[in-house]
Protein backbone atom coordinates (compact mmCIF):
# COMPACT_ATOMS: atom_id res chain seq x y z
CA UNK A 1 0.00 0.00 0.00
CA UNK A 2 1.55 3.53 -0.95
CA UNK A 3 0.59 7.11 -1.42
CA UNK A 4 1.27 8.45 -4.68
CA UNK A 5 0.74 12.18 -6.21
CA UNK A 6 0.27 13.97 -9.25
CA UNK A 7 -1.21 16.97 -10.20
CA UNK A 8 -2.49 19.26 -13.00
CA UNK A 9 -4.15 16.22 -15.43
CA UNK A 10 -6.12 18.47 -17.50
CA UNK A 11 -8.63 15.44 -18.82
CA UNK A 12 -10.81 16.57 -21.55
CA UNK A 13 -12.24 13.58 -22.56
CA UNK A 14 -15.83 15.54 -22.19
CA UNK A 15 -14.59 18.58 -24.16
CA UNK A 16 -11.38 16.85 -26.58
CA UNK A 17 -11.13 20.54 -27.89
CA UNK A 18 -9.16 21.77 -24.53
CA UNK A 19 -6.76 19.11 -25.22
CA UNK A 20 -3.07 20.26 -23.56
CA UNK A 21 -1.42 18.40 -26.24
CA UNK A 22 -0.46 21.06 -28.61
CA UNK A 23 1.65 22.20 -25.86
CA UNK A 24 5.42 20.69 -25.79
CA UNK A 25 5.84 18.49 -23.27
CA UNK A 26 2.11 17.46 -23.39
CA UNK A 27 1.59 15.44 -26.67
CA UNK A 28 -0.57 12.23 -26.21
CA UNK A 29 -0.78 12.61 -21.98
CA UNK A 30 -4.06 11.32 -21.30
CA UNK A 31 -3.04 8.16 -22.51
CA UNK A 32 0.48 8.60 -20.73
CA UNK A 33 -1.27 8.91 -17.81
CA UNK A 34 -3.27 5.70 -18.11
CA UNK A 35 -0.29 3.99 -19.26
CA UNK A 36 1.88 5.16 -16.20
CA UNK A 37 -0.70 4.83 -13.48
CA UNK A 38 -1.29 1.27 -14.67
CA UNK A 39 2.45 0.14 -14.13
CA UNK A 40 2.78 1.84 -10.70
CA UNK A 41 -0.53 1.85 -9.37
CA UNK A 42 -2.07 -1.01 -7.38
CA UNK A 43 -6.16 -1.35 -6.11
CA UNK A 44 -4.51 -0.75 -2.55
CA UNK A 45 -2.77 2.46 -3.17
CA UNK A 46 -3.94 6.10 -3.28
CA UNK A 47 -3.53 8.96 -5.25
CA UNK A 48 -3.48 12.91 -4.37
CA UNK A 49 -4.45 14.64 -7.50
CA UNK A 50 -4.03 18.84 -6.46
CA UNK A 51 -6.50 20.15 -9.02
CA UNK A 52 -6.35 20.63 -12.63
CA UNK A 53 -8.15 17.44 -13.32
CA UNK A 54 -10.63 18.26 -15.25
CA UNK A 55 -10.98 20.82 -17.96
CA UNK A 56 -15.63 20.27 -18.11
CA UNK A 57 -17.11 23.56 -17.47
CA UNK A 58 -20.03 21.61 -15.44
CA UNK A 59 -19.84 18.48 -13.63
CA UNK A 60 -21.97 16.62 -16.49
CA UNK A 61 -19.44 17.83 -18.41
CA UNK A 62 -16.48 16.23 -16.52
CA UNK A 63 -18.30 12.60 -16.23
CA UNK A 64 -16.29 11.08 -18.38
CA UNK A 65 -13.04 11.99 -16.93
CA UNK A 66 -14.33 11.83 -13.52
CA UNK A 67 -15.34 8.02 -14.54
CA UNK A 68 -11.80 7.52 -16.53
CA UNK A 69 -9.90 8.39 -13.09
CA UNK A 70 -12.46 6.48 -11.00
CA UNK A 71 -11.92 3.23 -13.12
CA UNK A 72 -7.95 3.23 -12.73
CA UNK A 73 -6.87 1.12 -9.66
CA UNK A 74 -6.54 2.97 -5.90
CA UNK A 75 -8.70 5.74 -3.95
CA UNK A 76 -8.17 9.07 -5.60
CA UNK A 77 -8.07 12.34 -3.17
CA UNK A 78 -9.17 15.59 -4.91
CA UNK A 79 -8.38 19.07 -4.34
CA UNK A 80 -9.24 22.38 -6.62
CA UNK A 81 -6.89 23.78 -9.01
CA UNK A 82 -7.47 27.08 -10.40
CA UNK A 83 -9.13 25.48 -14.34
CA UNK A 84 -11.36 22.82 -12.09
CA UNK A 85 -14.79 25.20 -13.62
CA UNK A 86 -16.99 22.17 -12.91
CA UNK A 87 -16.43 22.79 -8.77
CA UNK A 88 -19.28 23.52 -6.71
CA UNK A 89 -20.10 22.72 -3.26
CA UNK A 90 -19.16 19.87 -1.42
CA UNK A 91 -23.06 18.74 -0.87
CA UNK A 92 -23.19 18.68 -5.33
CA UNK A 93 -20.17 17.37 -5.66
CA UNK A 94 -20.96 14.14 -2.99
CA UNK A 95 -24.50 13.85 -4.56
CA UNK A 96 -22.75 14.02 -8.21
CA UNK A 97 -20.31 11.07 -6.53
CA UNK A 98 -22.54 9.21 -5.57
CA UNK A 99 -25.14 9.52 -8.55
CA UNK A 100 -22.44 8.76 -11.01
CA UNK A 101 -21.10 5.34 -8.44
CA UNK A 102 -17.68 7.02 -8.75
CA UNK A 103 -17.13 5.22 -5.75
CA UNK A 104 -13.01 5.73 -5.69
CA UNK A 105 -12.97 9.55 -5.75
CA UNK A 106 -12.99 11.45 -2.19
CA UNK A 107 -12.21 15.53 -2.07
CA UNK A 108 -10.26 17.13 0.16
CA UNK A 109 -12.05 20.29 1.28
CA UNK A 110 -11.49 21.84 4.67
CA UNK A 111 -10.96 18.28 5.98
CA UNK A 112 -8.29 15.71 5.90
CA UNK A 113 -8.00 12.08 4.85
CA UNK A 114 -5.76 9.69 7.38
CA UNK A 115 -3.19 7.41 5.46
CA UNK A 116 -1.48 5.18 8.34
CA UNK A 117 0.22 7.70 10.99
CA UNK A 118 -0.42 10.80 8.45
CA UNK A 119 -2.88 13.09 7.70
CA UNK A 120 -3.42 13.97 3.94
CA UNK A 121 -4.37 17.80 4.20
CA UNK A 122 -4.51 20.91 2.04
CA UNK A 123 -6.41 23.17 -0.63
CA UNK A 124 -6.15 25.05 -3.81
CA UNK A 125 -4.06 27.72 -2.01
CA UNK A 126 -3.63 31.30 -3.91
CA UNK A 127 -1.24 33.05 -6.17
CA UNK A 128 1.20 36.25 -5.33
CA UNK A 129 3.25 36.24 -9.27
CA UNK A 130 3.61 38.72 -11.13
CA UNK A 131 1.29 39.52 -13.74
CA UNK A 132 -1.61 38.01 -11.16
CA UNK A 133 -3.42 40.27 -8.82
CA UNK A 134 -3.80 38.90 -5.30
CA UNK A 135 -7.33 38.81 -4.06
CA UNK A 136 -7.25 39.28 -0.29
CA UNK A 137 -10.47 37.89 0.16
CA UNK A 138 -9.95 34.56 -1.56
CA UNK A 139 -6.45 34.23 -0.02
CA UNK A 140 -7.69 34.53 3.68
CA UNK A 141 -10.38 31.85 2.95
CA UNK A 142 -7.88 29.38 1.36
CA UNK A 143 -5.70 30.36 4.22
CA UNK A 144 -8.49 29.53 6.52
CA UNK A 145 -9.46 26.25 4.76
CA UNK A 146 -5.56 25.17 4.86
CA UNK A 147 -5.17 25.77 8.72
CA UNK A 148 -8.49 23.66 9.17
CA UNK A 149 -7.63 20.75 7.04
CA UNK A 150 -4.21 20.62 9.34
CA UNK A 151 -5.80 20.94 12.63
CA UNK A 152 -8.24 18.23 11.73
CA UNK A 153 -5.71 16.29 10.80
CA UNK A 154 -3.87 17.17 14.68
CA UNK A 155 -6.75 16.83 16.25
CA UNK A 156 -6.68 13.01 15.52
CA UNK A 157 -2.64 12.68 16.45
CA UNK A 158 -2.00 12.46 12.84
CA UNK A 159 1.27 14.28 11.02
CA UNK A 160 -0.33 16.76 8.46
CA UNK A 161 1.48 16.14 4.87
CA UNK A 162 0.05 19.24 2.58
CA UNK A 163 -0.80 19.10 -0.97
CA UNK A 164 -1.57 22.39 -2.74
CA UNK A 165 -2.78 23.42 -6.46
CA UNK A 166 -0.60 26.59 -6.06
CA UNK A 167 3.16 27.30 -5.19
CA UNK A 168 4.00 29.13 -2.22
CA UNK A 169 6.72 30.18 -3.20
CA UNK A 170 7.77 30.87 -7.21
CA UNK A 171 11.19 32.49 -8.25
CA UNK A 172 11.14 35.44 -6.21
CA UNK A 173 7.35 35.59 -5.27
CA UNK A 174 6.19 34.24 -1.60
CA UNK A 175 2.37 33.93 -0.72
CA UNK A 176 3.76 34.71 3.05
CA UNK A 177 0.28 34.15 4.49
CA UNK A 178 0.29 30.35 3.19
CA UNK A 179 3.94 30.13 4.44
CA UNK A 180 3.16 31.17 7.70
CA UNK A 181 0.52 28.41 8.26
CA UNK A 182 3.23 26.19 6.93
CA UNK A 183 5.94 27.26 9.78
CA UNK A 184 3.06 27.61 12.52
CA UNK A 185 2.34 23.94 11.99
CA UNK A 186 5.70 22.86 11.47
CA UNK A 187 4.99 21.15 7.83
CA UNK A 188 7.61 18.95 7.09
CA UNK A 189 6.26 18.76 3.05
CA UNK A 190 4.74 20.49 1.02
CA UNK A 191 3.50 19.28 -2.59
CA UNK A 192 2.39 22.01 -5.00
CA UNK A 193 1.49 22.05 -9.30
CA UNK A 194 -0.13 24.44 -11.20
CA UNK A 195 3.69 25.57 -12.86
CA UNK A 196 4.08 24.32 -16.70
CA UNK A 197 7.14 24.52 -19.06
CA UNK A 198 10.46 23.89 -18.77
CA UNK A 199 11.68 27.36 -18.54
CA UNK A 200 8.96 27.73 -15.15
CA UNK A 201 10.04 24.83 -13.74
CA UNK A 202 13.42 25.88 -13.13
CA UNK A 203 12.04 29.36 -11.19
CA UNK A 204 10.38 26.65 -8.62
CA UNK A 205 11.37 25.76 -5.50
CA UNK A 206 12.15 21.73 -5.44
CA UNK A 207 14.04 21.16 -2.29
CA UNK A 208 13.82 22.01 1.29
CA UNK A 209 13.48 26.04 2.57
CA UNK A 210 13.16 27.42 5.77
CA UNK A 211 12.85 23.51 6.98
CA UNK A 212 9.67 22.49 4.59
CA UNK A 213 10.50 20.04 2.17
CA UNK A 214 9.26 21.72 -1.10
CA UNK A 215 7.97 19.04 -4.23
CA UNK A 216 6.98 20.11 -7.88
CA UNK A 217 4.30 17.88 -8.66
CA UNK A 218 2.75 18.93 -11.82
CA UNK A 219 2.09 16.95 -14.43
CA UNK A 220 4.57 17.61 -17.35
CA UNK A 221 6.95 18.02 -15.02
CA UNK A 222 6.75 14.76 -13.76
CA UNK A 223 5.90 13.36 -17.38
CA UNK A 224 2.99 12.34 -15.99
CA UNK A 225 4.16 9.26 -14.14
CA UNK A 226 2.69 9.80 -10.34
CA UNK A 227 5.69 10.03 -7.82
CA UNK A 228 5.56 8.28 -4.64
CA UNK A 229 4.60 10.36 -1.01
CA UNK A 230 5.32 6.84 1.16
Amino acid sequence: MSLFVLADLHLCKGAPEKTMSIFNGWEDYQERIERNWLELINENDTVVLPGDISWGMSLAEAALDFHFINELPGQKIIIKGNHDYWWTTMKKMEEFLAAEKLDTIKILHNNHYAYEKYGICGTRGWVNMPGESQDEKVLKREVQRLETSIRSAIAEDLEPIVFLHYPPIFATNFNYDILEVLYRYKIKDCYYGHIHGRSAHELCVKNTYDDVNFHLIAGDYLQFIPEKVL
